[in-house]
């Protein structure tokens, strides 16, 4: 997959911009603060629903505009297509080669990207809630089905909360089967996935830190110990009568895939309470890299890399064993960092540089 052109308007604090990025590494660098992020951000919303940052799209509208546009031209299994994104406050459109799409799943896959973020790094030592936020933006981006089942299974809960906190509890054991049953197909298709990350994750691991420790990847659901669809339907089921007594008493779902959570082990220990601050980077990156390797195995191509951040994110080390991987993957890559030459791109004669500056963004050759 390839990104061949980018065109920006009023997008966070970046007026108008356009740019031919080059075929594999592309450094972004300036000041913090100058909009390299929300380049990253804008090239990312070329094929995603929905920001890697916020959900609320006023926030990706420059201050004082009504709406921002973000336009590429993209390329994908030889195929090329130029994408429109208008972004209002109440909404957006997306336009395909000039034709209007409504459904997620016309845009799905003619841009995959995996981003790697200082947000992402923080969630292993943030609650359940980040790394759920996580996997369920992993499992969507190479499998569209994810998308509509996570809606109904939250749309379902919705009515179910609702009914929880009336008076009135006619229906609640109807309810309580539509959320067994979609909650079902959200976990199967998250078990699938972290399975498939899980084998990815330490070979990855072991590259980019460079050390013999095993790193794992887990997921195992509240009162679920199947890996098919009906019997953890039935186990959902379960799960939530159990606890029906304190839903009532709390008017909410208290348990069930809603408040899951992921297990990050390094050496059969808690990432979170044993991993150093280098370990968790580290980790973090390797999943993303295992991310790749899945989408890769699912469209038959790469996806686009966005590493933000990078002068802080990675020590010296890692930073080179991280492009030694990557320098030896046909992958273009978006890097954001604060220096002008860091070590991480200096043998690779496939780059293009660009200075960002106040929004503004300036080509400085290759």
């Amino acid at each position: 997959m390839r990104l061949l052109h980018l065109a920006v308007s009023n997008f966070r604090n970046i007026g108008s911009l356009r740019m031919e990025p080059g075929e594999r590494f592309n450094l972004f660098y300036g000041l913090n603060g100058q909009g390299k992020t929300n380049l990253l951000e804008a090239i990312y919303l070329l094929g995603s629903p929905r920001s890697f940052r916020t959900s609320r799209l006023p926030e990706l509208i420059k201050h004082g505009e009504r709406m921002s546009q973000v336009q590429g031209a993209v390329e994908s299994a030889g195929i090329r297509n130029k994408i429109n994104i208008m972004l209002e406050t109440t909404g957006r459109r997306v336009d395909i080669d000039g034709k209007g799409v409504k459904r997620a799943s016309d845009l799905h896959g003619r841009l995959n990207a995996v981003v790697f973020s200082p947000d992402d790094t923080s969630m292993v030592k943030m609650g359940p809630e980040a790394r759920r936020r996580y996997l369920d933006r992993a499992v969507y981006t190479g499998d569209i089905g994810y998308l509509y089942c996570w809606h109904d299974y939250h749309r379902i809960l919705k009515q179910r909360n609702h009914l929880l906190k009336c008076s009135d509890k006619t229906g609640l054991d109807i309810w309580t089967e539509k959320l067994a049953e979609a909650g079902g197909e959200v976990v199967e298709r998250r078990l699938s996935f972290v399975a498939e990350l899980d084998n990815k994750l330490r070979r990855h691991y072991a590259t980019i830190a460079d050390d013999n420790e095993t790193s794992r990847i887990s997921y195992q659901p509240e009162g679920v110990q199947s890996t098919k669809r009906e019997p953890i339907r039935e186990e959902l089921l379960e799960l939530f009568k159990r606890h029906e007594s304190s839903d009532e008493r709390y008017g909410t779902t208290t348990a069930g895939p809603h408040r899951d959570d992921l297990t990050l082990l390094l050496d059969d220990r808690h990432l979170k309470a044993f991993g150093s601050q280098g370990q968790q980077k580290s980790f973090v990156l390797a999943l993303k890299m295992a991310e790749m390797d899945n989408l890769q195995e699912i469209f038959g191509e790469p996806p686009l890399l966005l590493l933000d951040d990078m002068s802080s994110e990675l020590d010296v080390r890692r930073n080179h064993n991280l492009m030694e991987f990557l320098a030896a993957r046909d992958i273009q890559v978006f890097v954001t960092t604060t220096q002008r030459s860091p070590a991480l791109l200096d043998n690779d004669s496939h780059r293009a540089v660009f200075r960002m500056e106040g929004g503004n963004l300036t080509f400085e050759g290759k």
